[in-house]
């Protein structure tokens, strides 16, 4: 079945490395890629920009997302891949969301930062915003310059305190399949051994992904969550993280503005935000 791709970019140097990511991500997988960019701008500079102007703002930006699609079919050249590009004048978030629904898209890919994301913050003010309001879709977020590998690893950080929805993990066992990848959850223990209510959480995540090669992971708590997650993704070899944003979640957690300043969440590898 075909797979449905939107690709945001705002033309910086990290958009392009996210579309460079999805398209050998999904070298081997038919596919149609959207290739969004939005051009609304800020309120106050509105107030001081003719239509005239904004015009020429849209057709500038039209001609931009037609030669990143250029680039996009030469670095690719794979007969099972078809390109769109779209044009939106609402705010990223919006665009994307009418996206998602328009082209019943299956995943967005995004850089970590856009053209004016500060050095020190991973997640750029626009990929906070997604991660917090997209929720019909997952977002895979690639880090900046990141070079492809096959994800034959992926890390699935849990603390087993719910239990997970069969088909809420669609799209882990989708990404899975594409490489026959082996999933591996991961527990930070803040105590010697899991609860009752953690066992049974477990036991049901093993039996969503019995079909799947998997190996579960305990590790003490003896850091951050954030440094203890990149430990794991160093240690052994892991080429993706993986987690559910639900209320009250890790990803919750990192993306509140300003906690996300003080943790710096670097994540090493591409990282797949699965909404709840």
């Amino acid at each position: 079945m075909m797979k449905h791709i939107l690709l945001p970019t705002d033309f910086s140097d990290n958009a392009w490395s996210a579309i460079v990511y999805a398209l050998k991500l999904y070298r081997q997988t038919e596919c149609k890629f959207y290739i969004l960019h939005s051009t609304q701008m800020k309120t106050s500079t509105m107030s001081n920009i003719s239509n005239k102007l904004m015009e020429i703002v849209s057709q500038d930006a039209f001609k931009e997302l037609k030669e990143t699609q250029d680039m996009a079919q030469a670095v690719n050249a794979n007969a099972n891949h078809d390109f769109e590009i779209i044009l939106n004048s609402n705010d990223l978030k919006d665009a994307i969301e009418s996206s998602i629904d328009k082209y019943r898209i299956d995943l967005v890919v995004m850089g970590t930062k856009g053209a004016t994301g500060a050095k020190e913050f991973f997640f750029g003010s626009n990929t906070v915003r997604v991660i917090k309001k997209i929720k019909g879709c997952p977002v895979l977020i690639v880090p900046d310059e990141f070079d492809f590998v096959e994800p034959k690893q992926i890390a699935f950080p849990t603390d087993y305190s719910r239990v997970y929805d069969y088909k809420e993990l669609d799209s882990l066992r989708d990404l899975a399949e594409l490489y026959n990848s082996k999933i591996m959850p991961v527990c930070i223990l803040s105590k010697d051994k899991l609860n009752g209510i953690q066992e049974f959480n477990m036991s049901k995540l093993e039996s969503h992904l019995r079909d799947y090669s998997t190996s579960f992971h305990f590790m003490p708590k003896y850091a951050k969550k954030t440094e203890e997650i990149n430990d794991f993704i160093e240690l052994l070899g892991v080429d993706m993280l993986a987690m559910v944003n639900y209320k009250h979640s890790f990803i919750e957690t990192i993306v509140k503005e300003p906690v996300i300043k003080k943790i710096g969440f670097h994540p090493l590898v591409p990282f797949l935000v699965i909404p709840r």
